[in-house]
């Protein structure tokens, strides 16, 4: 009786640890998307200064 309830416990707790690592790769991917758009932000902010620059030649 002991090894059916170690077995039902841990069938228990292994899609618990899947949704954790779920979890953190969806928070991953989000942070990389944020990077990615902040990343653009600055660099279009650099891009209007060098076409304006570029415009005075």
């Amino acid at each position: 009786m002991d090894k059916l309830n170690e077995v039902v416990g841990s069938l228990g707790k292994q899609p618990k640890a899947a949704t954790n690592s779920n979890k953190k790769r969806k928070w991953r991917e989000i942070e990389q998307l944020k990077e990615k758009f902040q990343l653009e932000k600055d660099l279009k902010v650099y891009e209007d200064s060098l076409e304006y620059m570029l415009d005075e030649f």
